[in-house]
């Protein structure tokens, strides 16, 4: 999921860019554990006879089947911090850009307006 890329002048990466960077490294860091444990819980529930998932190795199953849950939510949380920045990263590259066209059409007006004066034109 790689968003837009914006930069400052000099051409360095925008802070949110890095932070959007950061996040989808750890939320596919994430996503890896939770597959990792998918596969540990599996092999624990299918290799290991009914008679001994009892006790504590009954409540490891279960609390590495939580963790897996977990670590599959915080995975899909991640997903939709990271969408949620590469829009406002999307937002701020349109008003960035809206925001430099102003700019530029501010000076044409002023640079137009001062030709006037020069050229004789009116006087404010």
């Amino acid at each position: 999921m790689a968003g837009p890329r914006t930069t400052k002048p000099g051409g360095s990466s925008t802070t949110l860019d890095q932070t959007l960077e950061k996040t989808e490294e750890v939320a596919a860091d994430v996503q890896r554990a939770s597959n990792n444990l998918a596969v540990v819980s599996t092999v624990l529930e299918q290799e290991l006879p009914d008679e001994v998932q009892v006790g504590d190795v009954a409540l490891a199953i279960e609390h590495t089947n939580q963790l897996e849950e977990k670590l599959a939510k915080s995975a899909e949380q991640l997903a939709e911090v990271n969408a949620a920045l590469s829009e406002e990263i999307e937002k701020r590259i349109e008003a960035t850009a809206q925001r430099d066209e102003s700019i530029a059409l501010a000076r044409k007006l002023k640079a137009e307006q001062k030709g006037q004066r020069s050229s004789g034109g009116s006087t404010d």
